[in-house]
Formats: C-alpha cells, sequence, structure tokens
C-alpha cells in the first residue's frame, strides 16, 4: 500500500487498517509456521504497511 493512499484516510480509518495488518500479520506469521505459506516475501510487506500506517498515526497525533 502507498503512503499517498493512507494519508487520504482519517485516523479512524488508519486505525482500523492497523488491526487490520496486525491480523493479517499473525495469520501469515501462523501459515509460514506450518509451512502453508506460499509467498514469504509478504510478511516483510505486511511488516512495512504496519509501520507506515504507525508513522501516519503518530504524525497526524503531532499535529493535533
Amino acid at each position: 500500500m502507498k503512503a499517498n493512499e493512507l494519508r487520504k484516510l482519517s485516523v479512524e480509518e488508519l486505525n482500523t487498517k492497523l488491526a487490520d495488518l496486525k491480523a493479517e500479520l499473525f495469520n501469515l506469521r501462523f501459515q509460514h509456521t506450518i509451512n502453508q505459506l506460499d509467498n514469504p516475501l509478504r510478511l516483510a510487506a505486511v511488516r512495512k504497511d504496519i509501520a507506515r500506517v504507525k508513522t501516519l498515526i503518530g504524525e497526524a497525533e503531532r499535529k493535533a
């Protein structure tokens, strides 16, 4: 997910997105543990998306 797309979202939407990404990361880690993960690079992509969302939430809190 691009940072430009995320900047258009409100803080509530970002928090929802963060929860969804954390749930996805949990599922991916579980699949990776039992060797059913097709694309292991997806783990890194989800972690980076979580970092992007957290960064934007932090920026919004500092502005307020």
